[in-house]
């Protein structure tokens, strides 16, 4: 992680917290989705937290890491370092006193709060992922995920797996736009209840960590 989120030497003289500490007191914040201002005394400041952690963000440290962590993964797995084919999803987190403007109504899941969409490879690992309102259309976000997913694989998915909530020429025409074609993997009509998708729960086991949005 170090090289990641060494933005100036550790000696740098206006630092007054250990990197190290910093970085536990963000990991705190995303473990626990607690307030800012509930920081434990024995980890710094939280306005130092948050401050370093904008500034991590601003610089793509978090991007850059996933990226390269992607690619370790893929190749030890024996796969290409850049994927072909990715699989969309989206979850509905319920609303907190700071989801402030983000919070909606979603209908659908009856719950109120943020609605987070993410695309993964065909192993799970996380390729682009941003939040809107839980009112969202689900198909309206296609196409900023597509954006998102061919500039962190350098244009090279061409194939995306979908559930039945993308279903529709306004999805498709979307991600064609960006050089990707959605296939709908559907539910068989015999089946009832909680079924894992063909291709498409890689997407789904990735909300274990919707945490991760908020920072």
């Amino acid at each position: 992680m170090a090289p990641y989120l060494t933005l100036l030497p550790e000696e740098a003289g206006q630092r007054e917290h250990s990197l190290r500490e910093v970085f536990n007191g963000l990991r705190y914040i995303i473990k626990t989705g607690a307030p800012w201002r509930w920081m434990p005394n024995d980890l710094p400041p939280w306005a130092a937290v948050y401050r370093q952690a904008q500034r991590w963000l601003r610089a793509g440290c978090f991007e850059e890491l996933a990226h390269d962590l992607r690619a370790v993964l893929r190749l030890a797995a024996g796969r290409p370092e850049e994927p072909l084919a990715a699989a969309l999803d989206n979850s509905t987190l319920r609303s907190t006193p700071e989801s402030g403007a983000r919070a909606g109504y979603d209908g659908a899941k009856c719950k109120k709060g943020s609605k987070q969409h993410i695309a993964v490879d065909t192993l799970g690992h996380l390729l682009a992922a941003h939040v809107t309102p839980a009112t969202t259309d689900d198909r309206a976000e296609v196409g900023k995920l597509a954006q998102a997913v061919q500039v962190a694989t350098d244009e090279n998915i061409d194939l995306a797996y979908v559930d039945q909530g993308y279903t529709g020429e306004k999805a498709a025409a979307a991600a064609r736009e960006h050089g990707i074609e959605l296939e709908v993997v559907k539910l068989a009509e015999a089946k009832r209840g909680f079924v894992l998708l063909p291709r498409h729960w890689v997407a789904e086991r990735t909300f274990a960590w919707p945490r991760a949005f908020a920072v």
